[in-house]
């Protein structure tokens, strides 16, 4: 299978959406945040830093969990060209009050 390459804007949402998880995870440590979603501190911290730009679905799905992120919220900040700062994502506590 031939993988066709990134567009800018496939790397700029990578780029908001690791900025977006690095917010959200606040003083929590990689490590815990890996390990409790099942992947490797070295993915998450990829994700974070924009290097991995398209990860997986089933691995942003078991972080925004751990982290308390409404799947829906995330891909609204992330999908929009110039997205929202990351200070504009719901918290986990105003997540859960829905």
């Amino acid at each position: 299978m031939v993988r066709l390459p990134l567009t800018r804007e496939d790397v700029k949402r990578g780029q908001r959406l690791g900025e977006l998880l690095r917010v959200a995870r606040g003083p929590r440590s990689i490590l815990d945040v890996a390990i409790e979603a099942g992947i490797s501190p070295e993915t998450l911290r990829k994700i974070e830093t924009g290097r991995v730009a398209t990860p997986a679905f089933p691995t942003v799905a078991a972080v925004a969990i751990v982290l308390g992120l409404s799947l829906d919220d995330l891909w609204a900040q992330i999908s929009t060209p110039h997205g929202s700062p990351p200070e504009a994502l719901p918290s986990a506590a105003v997540l859960a009050s829905r």
